[in-house]
């Protein structure tokens, strides 16, 4: 992922750096992200227009790994390594 792509991230529906394929597997790891989001059947189709059943467990696992990960540390006070930052 490029710099410009990072900067933008916060803008990815908007983005001409990002596609559709990107596009739509942001949204689906927003919606897992926030609590009391449920993954749409209009978004899980669109999903399927991209990925294979197997990229779709892929990218879920990995989703839910970052946010099992995120939630572990914030509750034990891990202190963030700024890994995020370029």
């Amino acid at each position: 992922m490029a710099n410009e792509e990072i900067e933008v991230l916060p803008e990815y529906t908007s983005s001409p750096l990002y596609n559709e394929a990107e596009r739509v597997a942001l949204e689906y790891a927003d919606t897992i992200t926030i609590t009391g989001r449920d993954v749409s059947d209009e978004l899980f189709a669109r999903l399927r227009e991209f990925y294979d059943d197997d990229a779709i467990v892929e990218i879920t696992a990995t989703i839910a790994w970052e946010n099992a990960s995120s939630k572990f540390n914030r509750a034990l006070r891990v202190p963030s390594q700024n890994l995020w930052k370029r």
